[in-house]
């Protein structure tokens, strides 16, 4: 059932990172994240209730927060990378890095996948490492670029995904609140300091609005994976 859902997750995430990467060559990164954030937030609150058996523990609440710092700059870093560099290589090394952080740190922890489960992971690993390789004559500065963003939104998401399976099992969607909550202020900040525009250009609004949406669900079918499998085996199918 964790694989399942954490199939399902990966679907959902790689369609709103294309369509916010899209979108981000057709507006300012920033502002994209926080309209796609903002849009998010309704079906967040909406959703949240449904599968709450209780109030709103403390903990899921502070364990969402740091998740979403961590998918916040994430984000921001992916969808610069989307726009600067080739998707092609920028998506596939995030994932890569993403899901190498959380595998480390669930062995760490104490998991013990069987041997057949642990050598699918590295194989996946290996693989989406060998697919994201570019020939040394097509690399470009923009190709560089895109690198660096996708390392460093690579790492961000192995943050989120750790940060997120450590809110608990009983918790319901409560994590999601302080998810949506923390990376919402955190993208608000930033356009405010660096002085980005908070509305995007008309056509881009329907792909913003979908990413937003599809995230929010990518979320919930990533937080429904780990607590139905290991998060060292269900962080590597989802990214």
């Amino acid at each position: 059932m964790g694989a399942l859902f954490g199939l399902l997750a990966a679907a959902t995430y790689g369609t709103a990172d294309f369509l916010g990467g899209r979108a981000s060559r057709r507006a300012d990164v920033f502002t994209v994240v926080l309209v796609s954030q903002l849009i998010g937030t309704l079906p967040t609150l909406a959703v949240v209730p449904l599968f709450a058996s209780q109030g709103p523990p403390l903990r899921a609440i502070l364990w969402g927060a740091a998740a979403g710092i961590g998918g916040g700059i994430g984000v921001l870093f992916l969808y610069r990378g989307l726009a600067v560099g080739r998707m092609s290589v920028v998506a596939p090394i995030t994932g890569v890095v993403a899901a190498s952080a959380p595998v480390v740190f669930g062995l760490a922890a104490g998991e013990h996948p069987s041997t057949v489960a642990l050598a699918g992971a590295v194989t996946a690993l290996v693989a989406v490492a060998l697919v994201s390789r570019v020939r040394e004559d097509l690399a470009s500065e923009s190709d560089t670029s895109g690198m660096w963003h996708a390392l460093a939104a690579g790492l961000a998401f192995g943050a989120f995904f750790i940060f997120l399976d450590r809110a608990g099992d009983d918790t319901g969607m409560w994590p999601l609140v302080g998810t949506r909550g923390a990376s919402l202020v955190l993208v608000t900040l930033a356009v405010i300091v660096l002085r980005k525009p908070f509305r995007p250009p008309p056509n881009t609004m329907l792909p913003i609005a979908a990413a937003g949406v599809t995230d929010v669900a990518a979320n919930m079918l990533y937080l429904i994976a780990t607590r139905h499998g290991l998060l060292s085996l269900v962080a590597v199918l989802t990214s």
